[in-house]
């Protein structure tokens, strides 16, 4: 590892370390900072709106672009921090690199709002942009880390109700395993910067509440897959939810999904936020992934 590594994942490890402070609104702010310093675009137009009284935001590139396709992007942070300012670390590029609009949204967070909260919202932005005019399968769904768990859970909510689903789904370090049984989730904590199994052990609480977790709903990963769209997932080699992607990766294939899956050498969880040639380099093939699918 280089030393500007070193310095970069010790600067992720004070960002992230404040999941040890039991100060909830500090984690916010920080993250709020985090993206106002490494999200924010001048290419890029931000449009601050309300989904019937959800915060919501439209990235938008400022030249001319594709406008049949849209993303639809949940953002991270264990359902209990996160925010729309917070994903445009991940936003910005998606926009950049693809040419389309990506829609992102201030779901309800944990623990003031515990399931099905957020998910209710996911589906209010789902059907935000049905009532655009936008067709299921104009429209590419992605997440990062809970973000990925909600993209998983609002397809089979959409499943279950008998409606259409996206064109396709993107998912980033997903969190896809509520039982927290994966082999990485002890087997690599000593390499992982970012998160902790005593962490998620307390957003899960906060969430989750008195739901079982292996309702699909809150575990994706025991859902029934038949019929899910073509899915990216990328993940890095550090990090405790590996095992979540992986098992997820093999679910899909079992299931007959499409599902490509991209593992990032020495990475950690969520890179493709970082001002790194590797998180640039995962987002292109997002944006490859993404534009061959809607061609």
């Amino acid at each position: 590892m280089t030393k500007r590594e070193q310095k970069l994942i010790e600067l992720i490890r004070r960002v992230h370390g404040l999941v040890d402070s039991p100060d909830i609104e500090k984690k916010r702010q920080s993250q709020e900072q985090w993206g106002a310093f490494l999200g924010n675009s001048k290419e890029i137009t931000y449009q601050e709106f309300d989904i019937k009284d959800m915060v919501a935001e439209w990235v938008v590139v400022n030249r001319p672009h594709v406008r049949r396709n849209v993303i639809l992007y949940c953002h991270g942070g264990g359902y209990s921090t996160g925010s729309t300012k917070y994903a445009r670390t991940i936003t910005s590029k998606l926009a950049l690199s693809t040419s389309m609009d990506v829609l992102a949204f201030d779901y309800r967070l944990a623990p003031e709002n515990p399931y099905p909260a957020a998910l209710e919202d996911a589906v209010r932005a789902w059907d935000y942009l049905m009532l655009c005019g936008y067709g299921s399968r104009d429209i590419v769904i992605a997440g990062d880390s809970a973000g990925g768990n909600m993209v998983l859970a609002l397809v089979h909510k959409l499943k279950e109700e008998k409606r259409m689903l996206p064109k396709a789904l993107v998912l980033f370090s997903p969190w896809t395993d509520m039982t927290c049984n994966g082999e990485s989730f002890m087997g690599r904590r000593q390499y992982d910067p970012v998160l902790t199994p005593e962490y998620l052990y307390q957003i899960r609480a906060d969430y989750v509440k008195d739901e079982d977790y292996v309702n699909p709903y809150v575990s994706p990963l025991y859902g029934d897959f038949k019929d899910f769209p073509p899915t990216l997932i990328q993940v890095g080699e550090n990090e405790i939810l590996y095992s979540d992607a992986s098992r997820l990766y093999e679910e899909m294939t079992k299931q007959r999904v499409l599902v490509q899956f991209e593992e990032y050498e020495k990475m950690w969880h969520v890179f493709q936020m970082s001002p790194i040639k590797k998180a640039q380099e995962a987002i292109d093939k997002c944006a490859e992934f993404i534009c061959e699918i809607c061609r």
